[in-house]
């Protein structure tokens, strides 16, 4: 067993830590697709006990609040790819994303432009021209200040990336969609490094209910897959 702390800085909603950056900081000692599962809030600054046996972590609160878990998944769990966009194609798309002004988490380490360069990761997904409603991209270049000694890209801010997109599918294609990331799946085939141009790209699945399935992928700046993961958001309940 080992302690962490998610700092305020790796934040999704205002008072919880990122759903994408806690599930790959589950899953970064393992290769291989990987399902995590959030199921509470996640206390940020605040010492929490992560717990890896065989092919099971769990992420617990102090007070024995068991937080999220993790094990391995199938490789069918993930989802086919469509093929990316291009630079130029994904560079227009993110012109379209659609909280520039109106935020839906002003502090989301994923999504906020609000934060900063090295702060946050800055992704900013919109539709894509000529594909499908709800197929959105937009260009990442991972900052040096997330680097590992070696300059790549640890899995978890890999895993970080990945996260808001796949709400902002649904959000484009249907105007709702939007909640909190319930599970994910993810792989990360091959690292970025820092200053590496690459594309974000998520799509909607299915939705059923409350739940509004998403797949996600990374890319290359020529079109390799780095990275991919399955999504499962959970839509708020109706307003009675």
């Amino acid at each position: 067993m080992s302690t962490v702390t998610i700092t305020g800085q790796f934040r999704g909603p205002p008072h919880s830590g990122n759903g994408g950056y806690v599930s790959g900081l589950l899953t970064r000692e393992f290769d291989g697709p990987w399902r995590a599962v959030l199921r509470a809030i996640i206390p940020l600054d605040a010492p929490l006990s992560l717990t890896r046996a065989n092919d099971n972590v769990q992420l617990s609160a102090a007070d024995g609040t068991l937080i999220a878990t993790a094990e391995r998944a199938a490789p069918d769990l993930l989802p086919e790819t469509p093929a990316p966009p291009s630079l130029e194609e994904a560079r227009a798309a993110q012109e379209r994303f659609p909280f520039f002004d109106n935020r839906f988490h002003p502090v989301c380490f994923t999504c906020s432009p609000g934060r900063g360069e090295g702060d946050g990761l800055r992704i900013f997904t919109g539709q894509i021209e000529g594909a499908p409603p709800g197929h959105v991209a937009g260009i990442w270049v991972p900052h040096a200040s997330f680097a590992n000694a070696d300059g790549t890209i640890p899995d978890e801010i890999v895993w970080g990336a990945l996260d808001c997109p796949g709400s902002v599918a649904w959000i484009v294609k249907q105007g709702n969609g939007g909640g909190l990331l319930g599970t994910m799946t993810g792989e990360v085939l091959r690292r970025p490094r820092a200053g590496d141009t690459t594309i974000v790209m998520a799509w909607p699945l299915v939705n059923e209910g409350r739940k509004y399935f998403s797949g996600v992928a990374l890319f290359s700046a020529s079109g390799e897959l780095m990275a991919r993961g399955h999504q499962i958001w959970i839509g708020r309940a109706p307003q009675k």
